[in-house]
């Protein structure tokens, strides 16, 4: 079995190129992925290549500095160049590129430095968008039963 899970932010802009031949998609980018039990910060770094119409979002909407999830396997790519020098490269084939980040650490500048991502602004539903006293009416006949402290929530 080779599964590898992995969560970390982009070292670099995706690079998307297109095979000759087929015009299939091959992004190729690297994340770093903090140890979970390092005091000093240290991270791991891993190369990434993600083929076909995944690999076409992933150059459009991911940027250096985003966070993302990586599910994909390990491939060994080991060869011999024209001098007899072995070259060993382990990247990481991503079946699925979860985007866990959206927008630009420069665009909010006004936001809380906690959080410098945006989300993608979404119109509000019918429903969102009624009025605050609208939902209080709904709720008027609404009493709180007394002894429900048993509830696991």
């Amino acid at each position: 079995m080779n599964q590898v899970v992995l969560i970390g932010r982009l070292t670099r802009d995706p690079e998307l190129r297109f095979i000759p031949n087929s015009g299939t998609a091959v992004a190729r980018f690297s994340i770093a992925v903090n140890r979970e039990y390092s005091k000093d910060k240290e991270a791991d770094f891993f190369n990434i290549v993600v083929w076909g119409k995944p690999a076409e979002n992933c150059a459009n909407f991911l940027k250096k500095g985003r966070l993302v999830a990586i599910n994909g396997g390990m491939r060994n790519n080991n060869y011999e160049d024209k001098n007899g020098v072995k070259h060993y490269n382990i990247e990481v084939v991503a079946n699925r590129v979860e985007f866990l980040e959206w927008g630009d650490r420069n665009e909010n500048s006004n936001q809380d430095s906690s959080n410098n991502y945006s989300k993608p602004q979404q119109q509000p539903s019918p429903q969102q968008s009624q009025s605050k006293s609208d939902y209080n009416d709904d709720f008027n006949g609404f009493q709180a039963i007394d002894g429900d402290d048993d509830i696991p929530f």
